[in-house]
Formats: structure tokens, C-alpha cells, sequence
């Protein structure tokens, strides 16, 4: 059994309102598919790791909740790790970094809190805000007193997917994994009982990095990554010829994670070139779009399927064409831009020149595939390899992350951006 609420809440007479609670009601959502409206049971407050582990606060001392400053950068790039890793969950096992396996394990684990809260305690940790006010790293709480354990749950908020906001991206802790896909506000069921919270100890620049945050919804690691970011469509004209805004960096990165780092030969920036109307359009085209519908400029649907994670990668060794020759046509063009890329390379290069990124759920401890192994023979080929003893080998060692960390800090990375973990970014230098 878990522990009960007056166990898990936190009790005297200084500590916050709790959140809005709820008795169990029907779903507001009968026709959700099977399997998008979880059961979500969790475990109570416990330290990192579990019983066994060191206590959440020192002696066990009731006091003013601790809130470690992050950014809305890393508490995305947390939660994006757990996805990658496809965690399982569970609401009495513990993850290597310490955090029990539920939704408000991972809760915990995204805000880099000390200990596992519950869906009873976490609202100590942040500020209630109003839906217009959500940005990512925000959550979505609902905690039921009647029966905690089984009729809470709380959600990671990842971004609008459109303008109307009436679907979000969402991160959560859910069976059978972790999983990020979008979902209708507030959520499947209950939807009027969620109450919008952001996390106290939010700053608006990572500590010792100097880069500056606004939203995070981009997957992958971004290294020098400053400027705005966004999850809503800014409008087809923010995209071709002689745009130069970072919503043309945004996409750049999105398409470079789902296999578009051939058609860069540097970037990507927030100057249009022939690269992201390649990139675009290969991605466009993997999703079996044609004609108008690929047009190398990204509409709402194309940013949606970007945004969310969804739909098919670019296919690895084809270029994309339209029924026509790419070079053709008047001023060597195709699709309102330029047939090369702002560095005079060919904007369809025949062949991948770098492997695709597998992802980071690849490059993690335990991890033991052979993408560690590739990943180690190109670290000793650029001059990285003097950590290791022996190999480098299949499985996901310190040798291995200091390799990658060295090629990162090489780049000029600092902070998170130098973790030791390939992002797509590490992954485009390191083999380009």
C-alpha cells in the first residue's frame, strides 16, 4: 500500500493550499481510442531511489520545499530522456537517476526535485497559473483525496500544437512507457479538474552556460541555441525566400532530427536557403504527400507532425523529388527557391553523407548496441579516443560519455549543452 494524503501532503500550518480536488467521475471523453487514456496509478513521497535511498530532506526535518533553479531547456531535455529510454513505468520501482517510475516520479525527475513527490505534494513546488499563462516545462495536476493512488495524475506540459490551444504536446509517465504525444486540453478525462502549476525554482538562463531560454519544445540537444522557439505555427510566411527569422532555425532542427542532416552542409540558421526547401520537402514526401501537398514550405500540418514527434522520418537514402529534376526550370530552381544552398553545394546531394541519429535513447548506461560502437570508432577518428582502455566496444561506458563530452566542450559548448550525451547536433559534427 502507499502511503495515504495526510501522509503524502506534507501537513503544518504554513504549508500551501493544496490543489483543487476531485471525487471520480465517468470520463468526459467516451470515445477515446483504447490506450490514450491511461491508468495511472502512483507510489507516495519517498527519497531518491527509494527506501533505501538517502532521505529527500536531511533528517527528515519538515521545512520550506527546496527548489533547485533550471530552465525550461533541461526540464524538457529531462523529460525527453525518459522517453527515449522508453522507461517503463511502475509505482514501486526506481529509474538509475532515482525516480520512482510514475507520473509524479517523473514529475519530480523533470523539475530535478530532491526526493519523489505525489500528486498530494507537488503543487508546494510551483505556482498556480492560468491556461493562457502555460509554457513548457509547466505541468498539469489533478489529485484526487478519495483515492489517490489510482484517481490521480499529473502531466508534463511540452507546448501548443496549434493555435486554437485546444491541444497540447504532453510528456507523461504512463503505461506501458514513458510517452510524448498530443493531447486534447486539459486532458482525456477529467479534463475540468487539471490546475495549470510552473515550477518555482524556474530561471531564465541555464546556470553557467550564458544561453537564454524562452520555450523548449525542440527535441535533441542545442547547443548555442539562443533565440525564441515556439510549438504554434507562425504562418507559412515565416518560411522560403528571404526569410531570415529563428522560426527558420526551429525548423531547421526539427528536420535535422528526423533524418535531414545530409541536406545541410552547415547550419541550420535562421536565413531560408535551398537546404530547409530540400530538407522540408524529403519530409514532406516520406509522409506520402504529393504534389501541392509538397511543396517544400512547411504548413500547419507539416509543423504539427515536426512539433509532435509524429509521423514518418525522412527515408535515409533517397532524395526527394517532384516529378521533375530538381536543377531544372528557369534560374536552375525548384519551389520558389534556389537550387543551392547558401554555400553553393547542391542542395539534393545524392547520398547521406552522415549516418542517421538514432536517438539518445541509444547512449545511455546500460545501454549495448552497435551505434555505441560507431559512435566510439568515430571519437577515437576525430582525436577523442584517449579514454578509452580498451575497445571502443557495444555497450555505453564513462569512456564513452568523456569522449563525447571532450568533442562537445570542443565545440565551445558549456553546461547542459556539454552533458556527455550525443544530441542530433553532436551527432551532424561528429560525423560530418
Amino acid at each position: 500500500m502507499v502511503s495515504g494524503p495526510g501522509g503524502g501532503a506534507g501537513g503544518g500550518g504554513g504549508a500551501p493550499a493544496a490543489p483543487a480536488f476531485a471525487a471520480p467521475q465517468t470520463s468526459d471523453r467516451p470515445g477515446v481510442p483504447a490506450g490514450d487514456e491511461p491508468e495511472t496509478p502512483q507510489g507516495g513521497k519517498a527519497p531518491l531511489h527509494g527506501p533505501a535511498g538517502q532521505p529527500a530532506r536531511p533528517g527528515g526535518v519538515a521545512g520550506p520545499v527546496k527548489t533547485p533553479p533550471t530552465t525550461r531547456a533541461d526540464i524538457i531535455r529531462r523529460a525527453k530522456e525518459w522517453v527515449s529510454a522508453e522507461v517503463p513505468y511502475s509505482m514501486s520501482t526506481y529509474w538509475y537517476d532515482g525516480y520512482r517510475q510514475d507520473c509524479s516520479g517523473f514529475v519530480s525527475m523533470a523539475w530535478n526535485l530532491a526526493g519523489n513527490e505525489w500528486t498530494g505534494s507537488l503543487h508546494q513546488y510551483g505556482t498556480r497559473i492560468t491556461k493562457e499563462e502555460l509554457q513548457p516545462g509547466d505541468i498539469l495536476l489533478f489529485h484526487n483525496p478519495s483515492d489517490p493512488e489510482k484517481g490521480s495524475h499529473v502531466v508534463l506540459f511540452g507546448g501548443w500544437t496549434d493555435y486554437t490551444h485546444s491541444y497540447y504536446l504532453v510528456y507523461e509517465q504512463t503505461r506501458p512507457t514513458t510517452r510524448r504525444q498530443p493531447t486534447p486540453y486539459a486532458y482525456w478525462s477529467h479534463s475540468d479538474r487539471y490546475v495549470p502549476y510552473r515550477y518555482k525554482g524556474l530561471t531564465a538562463v541555464t546556470p553557467g552556460s550564458g544561453e537564454q531560454v524562452t520555450t523548449s519544445a525542440v527535441a535533441g540537444n542545442r547547443p548555442g541555441a539562443g533565440g525564441s522557439a515556439t510549438t504554434s505555427f507562425p504562418g507559412r510566411t515565416a518560411f522560403g525566400p528571404g526569410a531570415n527569422n529563428p522560426y527558420v532555425t526551429q525548423l531547421g532542427r526539427l528536420l535535422v532530427e528526423r533524418g535531414g542532416a545530409r541536406f545541410y552542409a552547415s547550419g541550420p540558421g535562421p536565413r531560408w536557403s535551398a537546404s530547409d526547401g530540400w530538407a522540408t520537402l524529403a519530409f514532406q514526401q516520406a509522409q506520402g504527400w504529393r504534389g501541392a501537398d509538397a511543396d517544400g514550405i512547411p504548413g500547419p500540418s507539416t509543423w504539427a507532425l515536426l512539433i509532435s514527434g509524429q509521423g514518418r522520418n525522412i527515408t535515409p537514402a533517397q532524395p526527394p523529388t517532384n516529378g521533375t529534376d530538381p536543377g531544372a526550370g528557369s534560374g536552375g530552381g525548384f519551389g520558389g527557391y534556389p537550387a543551392t544552398g547558401a554555400a553553393g553545394a547542391p542542395a539534393a546531394p545524392s547520398a547521406p553523407r552522415v549516418p542517421a541519429y538514432p536517438g539518445r535513447g541509444m547512449f545511455r548506461p546500460g545501454a549495448q548496441n552497435a551505434y555505441v560502437t560507431q559512435l566510439g570508432r568515430q571519437l577515437v577518428k576525430k582525436g577523442f579516443g584517449r579514454y578509452y582502455t580498451t575497445g571502443p566496444g557495444a555497450r555505453w561506458g564513462e569512456a564513452d560519455r568523456r569522449g563525447v563530452e571532450a568533442f562537445q566542450r570542443a565545440q565551445g559548448w558549456r553546461g547542459g549543452a556539454a552533458d556527455g550525451y550525443p544530441g542530433p547536433e553532436t551527432w551532424r559534427r561528429l560525423f560530418s
